[in-house]
């Protein structure tokens, strides 16, 4: 028996997906009008009275006054909005902060407005709509969902809220969802990540899970403590569970791993949600790539990856981009960030409509030697090396190892295997001739003798985990990088 909640999701996602057909298939006069309605809302900020706002009217004239900035250069004005001053960045004060744990800037302070906030709220929604309204399949809506996060609990500072944003979002959830959330508010607000994970096993175990949603390697590791407390597979401890929601980072590493935890095939969305802002979210199971969200107060440029240290790299919209290029996602926004560099690479699958995958982080690629491998490209050859085969990877990460004790240079892959393989040399060719594939520069160091093979390095069980926990960084929305042009994560793996 459907519920009156089922039913009725399926005529609103309907309205909600013809909303986005309507923004969708107008990209480039959709985005043209965020930028105008930014550029007129910022005018009289302190920000906008620096930078001339009133006089710019084109992108031309915006690129002219604006430079791109990452959260350092724009420390000075978020300082001061910190301190409790008014329309420095936007009109007003922030309604919150996001705090995050930059890597280079220790904290950062992302500001959070009354006009960003619903953005990040209807996204997260709409996304479970277009869902519903591609698939026709409602019936989860009236099980138990669960939201792997930071904790909700707040402090104040200068009369603005502070917190994480998974924790801040949390204040969101519609009422017609709160009797279907779990965990409880109080497991919610532990702070140590591992207690939190074993109270959230006690309170879910018994109940009807039919939505799961978090960062890949915490669900994971939720799952693993569910299948040790049980001896079961998830699929058989959450009979309904048919939807897995996931954003963060690339979900293909651990497809394997989650279907062999699972026991199932189960339908997945993936989000790309970021404190600065929610980008894009997939509107279609069978399409690669997430659908860019070019209507939610956010106007986006692009700046070719390979040329972003350049002098003067050119700065694109919309309109200019092509599929497959790696682009780094400059954004301004409602939240007062304005030609921010947000650090990651996208590429798009597709310009109609625009549909991107998220590639790496312009700081996390190795390039010691000219070969500029990117996260995207790690991955794939990993995917490619162990499908079809029994091989199932926990977690890895790439480092170069520049002055090897012998021999050549390599790129040395750690990797913590749940199922290793048989012959970890034939998996290390398989990678590497995947690698070469995909990636010129990389092939012509190893044709060249500059570089020999990757070599694969084994990490012990869990040991992804202790690193996470020495550094602080353990659950959250703290991820692994997949590779860095230097040692200083893998030093972690050998001491």
């Amino acid at each position: 028996m459907m519920s009156i909640k089922s039913v009725l999701a399926k005529p609103f996602a309907k309205i909600i997906y013809n909303k986005v057909q309507k923004w969708a298939n107008n990209p480039v006069k959709t985005q043209e009008k965020v930028f105008q309605d930014l550029i007129a809302e910022a005018t009289s900020t302190a920000f906008g009275r620096d930078h001339d706002f009133v006089s710019i009217n084109s992108h031309a004239d915006f690129v002219k006054r604006i430079p791109i900035r990452d959260y350092e250069a724009l420390k000075p004005y978020v300082d001061r909005v910190v301190a409790g001053e008014s329309d420095v960045l936007w009109k007003g004060k922030p309604l919150y902060f996001a705090k995050t744990s930059g890597t280079t800037s220790g904290a950062k302070y992302i500001p959070l407005t009354k006009e960003s906030m619903p953005n990040h709220v209807e996204a997260a929604r709409n996304a479970i709509l277009m869902y519903i309204h591609e698939t026709g399949n409602s019936k989860f809506v009236d099980g138990k969902m669960i939201f792997l996060q930071g904790s909700p609990e707040l402090r104040e500072q200068n009369g603005v809220k502070l917190g994480r944003l998974s924790g801040i979002v949390a204040h969101y959830v519609p009422k017609y969802l709160q009797k279907n959330r779990l965990p409880s508010w109080e497991t919610n607000c532990i702070d140590d990540w591992e207690t939190k994970v074993d109270a959230i096993v006690d309170e879910t175990l018994h109940e009807n899970m039919t939505i799961i949603s978090g960062i890949p390697s915490w669900v994971q590791m939720y799952f693993e403590k569910l299948q040790q407390k049980t001896g079961k597979q998830i699929g058989d401890i959450f009979k309904n569970f048919n939807l897995f929601i996931f954003g963060g980072v690339n979900y293909e590493p651990y497809r394997a791993k989650f279907e062999n935890l699972i026991g199932r095939k189960v339908d997945s969305i993936e989000l790309y949600p970021a404190s600065e802002g929610f980008f894009a979210y997939q509107d279609k199971q069978n399409e690669k790539g997430m659908l860019l969200l070019l209507n939610s107060g956010i106007f986006y440029e692009f700046m070719k990856a390979d040329e972003f240290f350049n002098e003067n790299p050119e700065r694109l919209t919309i309109k200019d981009v092509e599929v497959g290029v790696n682009y780094v996602m400059i954004i301004s926004s409602n939240a007062g960030l304005w030609g921010y560099n947000i650090g990651d690479t996208i590429q798009f699958t597709s310009t109609k409509p625009y549909r991107v995958i998220v590639s790496g982080r312009i700081k996390h690629f190795i390039s010691a030697f000219g070969e500029h491998v990117i996260g995207k490209e790690v991955e794939q050859a990993m995917q490619e090396a162990t499908t079809g085969t029994d091989v199932r990877v926990s977690e890895f990460t790439v480092a170069p190892e520049i002055t090897p004790e012998t021999g050549l240079p390599y790129h040395e892959w750690f990797v913590e295997f749940e199922n290793e393989p048989e012959d970890l040399s034939a998996l290390a060719k398989k990678i590497d001739e995947s690698l070469q594939k995909q990636n010129t520069y990389y092939f012509d160091l190893i044709v060249g003798k500059v570089l020999q093979p990757l070599k694969i390095t084994k990490v012990k069980k869990g040991g992804f985990q202790a690193y996470m926990k020495s550094q602080g960084k353990l659950g959250g929305q703290n991820k692994i990088p997949r590779l860095s042009n230097d040692r200083k994560i893998v030093q972690g793996f050998q001491d």
